[in-house]
């Protein structure tokens, strides 16, 4: 691709942005359209999935990339002559962690991913200044593990605390346009970006051939979605957290959230509870729900010295967050530490997946069938691998194991696979060991 300096000159340019983001606090930047020209957008398709699914329009990254100058060069001319049309994102849907029901995500033409990443790379370096640490989804430098890092200390923090689960009911489904284009506009003052985004925001979705026109939300799977979606949950939850309440608090607090999920901890109870009655009033200001049964209140304190490990069934012992679920439990020292295990809908989906891919790949070799479940456990070990998981990562090898010899015994009617027989081929060809990935986030007392 031409341009091999540009991931250098970009990152000048985002430098750039962020020192006027910095010197202009108050007030939106007006020029901004500019900075997105042909090296942006070559920057910008080289960020851009090659092997994701395509839109409504069929383009691949490969036939895309056949007159690939030519066609970054009309896209940035329909882009800055206004002439660039959103088209209908693709809906598809993929099943959620209990395995019933099911989450729509969009999916946007090579183009418009294109041109998404490249606003995207224009629009991080003004609000990254902005973001507060509690927000953790979706950003540069980022992950799920560190807000699980920020969450394990704050919990440890506060050992008799009171803890807000909070969950938005269909929060990218319900985003309010007009709202969150005034949010924009307080920092992003160039009409050519605004227009783009609001052609977003109101782009069709196409299901089953059938082309829809949604009124609210941003469709799950478009690359500015999670900006936007981060952009709005500043001020919704962010901003008001930590500039309204608590100031206001009598004890000490904290807030960890990864997009439309969040924890908010409370050193007194009284405080913990000021905050939860006005919550469903804050986020119903801004067009959000709070799901009446993922939001809860809840007591999490260390338990007395004679009480047992609180990670049984009683919810409020524990709580689920990021796929993990929390509780309390003694450390091989002997001392009270939170500790996290695999959250059971998240177990039970990652076995489910596992099982439907061995009957479907049963009849393919041995060998291409060990290759690929070593890279899923892998996988999903680099997720969940992290310390005091490791009874969990233990139980999945095993039952991993045991869908795979059930499978491998169905290859033919005569097939047949003892255990004694298949434990010897597991010491010829066997999986990956558990492994502790990010051991390094968690001190254990």
């Amino acid at each position: 691709m031409a341009g091999a300096l540009n991931p250098v000159i970009i990152s000048t340019k985002q430098l750039e942005l962020t020192q006027r983001a910095t010197d202009i606090k108050a007030d939106a930047l007006l020029t901004l359209a500019h900075y997105i020209d042909l090296d942006w957008l070559r920057e910008a398709y080289r960020r851009t999935r090659k092997d994701g699914a395509t839109g409504v329009d069929g383009q691949t990254a490969a036939g895309y990339e056949v007159h690939l100058e030519e066609n970054l060069s009309r896209l940035l001319d329909r882009f800055k002559s206004g002439r660039y049309r959103a088209p209908p994102v693709k809906r598809v849907y993929i099943p959620k962690a209990d395995g019933k029901r099911r989450r729509p995500i969009g999916i946007p033409t090579l183009e418009d991913k294109i041109l998404q990443r490249a606003v995207v790379m224009l629009l991080e370096p003004i609000y990254e200044p902005e973001f507060l640490e509690s927000s953790y989804g979706f950003r540069p430098g980022r992950s799920a593990h560190r807000a699980l890092d920020a969450l394990w200390r704050g919990m440890m923090a506060y050992p008799n605390g009171w803890l807000i689960e909070l969950d938005i009911e269909k929060f990218f489904d319900t985003v309010d346009h007009a709202l969150l284009q005034s949010i924009v506009a307080r920092r992003v003052g160039d009409g050519v970006i605004r227009r783009m985004i609001g052609k977003w925001l109101n782009a069709g979705v196409m299901e089953d051939r059938q082309l829809s026109y949604p009124t609210q939300g941003t469709p799950q799977g478009g690359v500015i979605s999670p900006l936007l979606a981060n952009i709005y949950l500043h001020e919704v939850l962010d901003r008001w957290f930590e500039e309204a309440v608590k100031p206001r608090l009598k004890g000490r607090a904290f807030a960890v959230r990864y997009a439309d999920d969040a924890v908010l901890g409370f050193a007194r109870e009284e405080d913990a509870r000021r905050v939860y009655a006005v919550l469903a009033k804050r986020f119903a200001k801004f067009g959000l729900v709070l799901h009446p049964e993922k939001t809860r209140l809840m007591p999490f304190t260390r338990p007395r010295s004679k009480e047992g490990p609180r990670g049984g069934p009683n919810a409020d012992r524990s709580f689920d967050f990021l796929g993990f679920t929390h509780f309390w439990a003694r450390s091989r020292k002997g001392s009270w530490v939170v500790r996290r295990k695999t959250a059971k809908g998240r177990f039970s989906r990652a076995l489910r997946n596992i099982a439907l891919w061995c009957r479907r790949y049963r009849h393919e070799p041995v060998g291409w069938q060990h290759t690929q479940l070593s890279r899923k456990l892998r996988g999903h070990y680099a997720y969940y691998g992290i310390t005091g998981n490791g009874r969990s990562l233990g139980r999945f090898l095993h039952a991993v194991e045991r869908i795979w010899r059930k499978w491998l015994a169905r290859r033919s009617n005569r097939a047949k696979v003892l255990w004694a027989s298949f434990a010897e081929f597991l010491k010829r060809c066997p999986l990956p060991p558990i492994r502790v990935v990010h051991s390094r986030y968690v001190t254990q007392s």
